[in-house]
């Protein structure tokens, strides 16, 4: 019974050592040599004017969500291109109205103005 599952042990087991024998080489080979200029917090290569929990623009999410709409388009379209004729009328269906929520998100950027830099 046990035997069925020694592959597996076997492969969880290499996983985990070559995982962790590369951290393990870059802890032991590394120069440690801190100074002021490692140690410094960094952001965008300049010291920190403001406090980290300033609100941001609507903008910036606005362009993560434009992403992800048309992330998760691309990512869905190509598989459901490839099947089209496996999945028939139900898949087509289905990817129409896929594309339809992804209109109503990026009809929503449009409005918003995230299309329009300045």
């Amino acid at each position: 019974m046990l035997g069925n599952y020694l592959p597996i042990l076997l492969f969880i087991g290499v996983g985990i050592l070559v995982g962790l024998i590369p951290l393990a080489l870059g802890r032991l080979l590394a120069p440690h040599h801190p100074d002021a200029a490692k140690l410094s917090p960094y952001e965008c290569g300049f010291e920190a004017f403001e406090d980290t929990r300033t609100k941001f623009d609507v903008r910036y999410y606005l362009v993560a969500i434009l992403f992800i709409v048309f992330d998760l388009e691309i990512t869905f379209l190509f598989p459901w291109a490839v099947a089209l004729r496996q999945i028939g009328r139900p898949g087509f269906l289905a990817m129409a109205l896929f594309l339809g929520i992804l209109v109503v998100g990026f009809v929503y950027e449009w409005m918003k103005g995230a299309l329009e830099w300045e």
